[in-house]
């Protein structure tokens, strides 16, 4: 009893009304509250007396079920799925997703079906090449291995997990909450924080690989260097290139993509830079060996990476300064650094239904709610500052967060409010970045760096700060989706010259004409910039991805290639809605864009768009050969 008392109650109340189907849970008083907030109020707008109606309900229903003498209901309908989902949030949920949230949450099945299981002969013709074994390297290998069909998965790098294995500096970690920033069809009841550090999801990659048995099947070390496909064949001739340097070709029928967006750091232009005689690296190759203890320390970058470093590099150096080229939105977040107590552990594993309901929360919570905030207003007078009235809201609210976090720091004040509208540039987490921006021994600088010295950094006003270590936390080239990979058709295109370097396009950010049998994961347009998980997107592409293979194998095609129209179609279409929303705002330059200010990165549909366009792949889409 003592262990439901810390459940969050409208997740509580989900898991009796699916255990008893009384409909008596979903009538007042016990409907819980409307919250928006991101982490909703666990007692759910419910006194003291109805918690604890519904506590000592759920006991007894809990003690009878685990005794076994308590008799299961059917599994709800659709209808009354339905009808849950808006109970357990207090709004109405859109019908639209529906089916959507119940493949999230494991009520209803995602995986693609064969429509005739395929001989053996079938299957022995298509062999695939997975590249890149991150997180949706993995997903696609897990899911073609599910599928029966052969595939193979490459990895640069000594180990797997991808941004995660790469990334290792102090306070590296997730700004999406973990417990759903995790497989769909795996989902994680150990995680130690709601919002985890690296290393742990880093760890939960490896044991998703070992548990679906794919580790033994990664060749580390191993860097795919170009491809090129045969059309008289109708395969991709591979070069790789193995940790001794030696070059292999491999031929595949299935080319896939696992790359990411954000493995490519990017270094700025600094006079001098050479001449510096302390250790100068970029955030994501954080060497292993250092010591920042009583160190001079210069962070380059004010953005997501900067901010989560900033407070652990703080309490160590001797002098932390970090140079600002512009300020960054913030939300707060009470549960960042929260630790999940054992008792919620206890309820996500072993209450039935409580961890499906829980991501069905945060799934909504944090996810397409968001995307009427970023909506152009063409009425709206004061475009400078905001959209929309809901955009404007949110800006009095994240600016009044700033000033009670700086408190009497007018200085830090004037330099830390953004002139932009919220959610123009990625929207970060505060994990006590104005706190530490206080501290004694930390400085805030907006002019520009105009040259690195041998120890120390000059300004554009003259003024040099002193420096032993300097961390490049500048990001990444989203724009070079290919990396040094060199893809081409044989006697023919190249995509490197048709996406130049900067101009990436796909259709659906999976494939792209002229190139056959090739598929991108997390490729162009496919982040998302208004909220939800990256591991969502994954799922689904993977999807789609795998169910076109065993449309290509059950109707004995040997390629398809996306059609020109359907290609040029969809990004017409993803330009034009862009347009509508604030990443394309007058004065804005982020990483989402192109030097042409075309968006390149994130998509501007609701998760629920992108579910629809991808749940089931059309060959009428695509030019195909027997």
């Amino acid at each position: 009893m003592q262990i439901l008392k810390t459940a969050d109650m409208p997740i509580l109340l989900m898991t009796l009304i699916q255990l008893t189907g009384n409909k008596k849970w979903m009538e007042e008083p016990y409907l819980p509250a409307r919250d928006l907030a991101f982490f909703a109020d666990e007692s759910g707008g419910f006194s003291p007396k109805i918690q604890a109606e519904i506590c000592l309900a759920a006991c007894d229903t809990l003690l009878a079920y685990f005794d076994q003498t308590h008799e299961m209901p059917p599994m709800p309908s659709r209808e009354q799925y339905a009808e849950m989902m808006n109970v357990c949030v207090g709004e109405t949920v859109p019908s639209e997703y529906l089916d959507m949230m119940l493949e999230e949450m494991g009520f209803q099945e995602r995986d693609p079906t064969w429509t005739q299981k395929p001989s053996k002969k079938q299957l022995e013709k298509f062999r695939v090449l997975v590249i890149g074994a991150g997180m949706s390297g993995l997903c696609a290998a897990i899911k073609f291995q599910n599928a029966g069909i052969s595939f193979e998965i490459v990895e640069k790098n000594l180990g797997l997990g991808g941004t995660w294995f790469e990334n290792k500096y102090p306070g590296v970690g997730c700004d999406v909450p973990n417990h759903f920033y995790s497989y769909s069809f795996r989902p994680n009841m150990d995680w130690t924080e709601y919002f985890s550090p690296g290393d742990e999801i880093e760890s939960y990659f490896k044991k998703c690989a070992q548990e679906f048995g794919i580790s033994n099947n990664i060749q580390f070390q191993t860097e795919a260097i170009s491809a090129e496909f045969d059309r008289d064949e109708s395969v991709w001739h591979v070069n790789l290139r193995d940790f001794n340097g030696a070059i292999k070709t491999k031929i595949f029928t299935i080319v896939v993509f696992a790359t990411g967006q954000l493995n490519q750091p990017k270094y700025p232009a600094i006079d001098g830079i050479e001449n510096f005689q302390g250790r100068a690296f970029h955030s994501a190759r954080w060497p292993r060996d250092l010591s920042i203890r009583n160190k001079n320390v210069v962070v380059i970058g004010s953005g997501a990476s900067a901010m989560q470093l900033a407070p652990s590099v703080a309490a160590e150096a001797n002098q932390l300064t970090i140079m600002q080229r512009s300020p960054q939105w913030a939300i707060p977040t009470r549960d960042y650094h929260k630790t999940v107590s054992e008792e919620k552990k206890w309820l996500l594993k072993h209450v039935p239904f409580y961890a499906e309901w829980y991501r069905f929360s945060l799934v909504w919570r944090f996810s397409d709610r968001l995307l009427a905030t970023v909506r152009k207003d063409p009425n709206w007078p004061h475009s400078d500052r905001s959209l929309n009235s809901k955009n404007d809201r949110h800006r009095d609210l994240l600016t009044k967060y700033i000033h009670e976090e700086l408190g009497e720091r007018a200085d830090l004040i004037k330099k830390s409010v953004p002139k932009y509208p919220p959610y123009a540039k990625r929207i970060l987490v505060d994990n006590n970045w104005f706190k530490t921006l206080c501290k004694d021994n930390v400085e805030l600088v907006t002019d520009q760096v105009t040259k690195i010295g041998k120890r120390s950094i000059v300004t554009s006003e003259g003024a040099e700060h002193k420096a032993d270590v300097i961390i490049f936390a500048t990001g990444f080239h989203a724009e070079n989706t290919l990396g040094s990979i060199d893809i081409t058709v044989k006697g023919g295109s190249s995509l490197n010259e048709l996406w130049g370097d900067d101009d990436p396009r796909a259709y659906l950010g999976i494939t792209t004409p002229g190139f056959p049998n090739l598929f991108f994961l997390y490729g162009p347009n496919a982040n998302l910039g208004h909220g939800g998980s990256i591991i969502f997107i994954s799922e689904l592409q993977v999807r789609y991805v795998v169910s076109l293979t065993m449309q290509m194998i059950e109707k004995e095609l040997s390629s398809i290639e996306c059609l020109q129209e359907i290609h040029d179609q969809y990004n017409k279409k993803l330009d034009d809605e862009h347009s509508e929303l604030i990443w394309t705002h007058p004065g804005m330059n982020s990483w989402y864009k192109n030097k042409s200010g075309r968006i390149i990165s994130i998509m501007p549909w609701r998760l629920v768009d992108y579910w629809k366009f991808t749940y089931k792949p059309n060959l009428t889409d695509f030019k195909v050969k027997h």
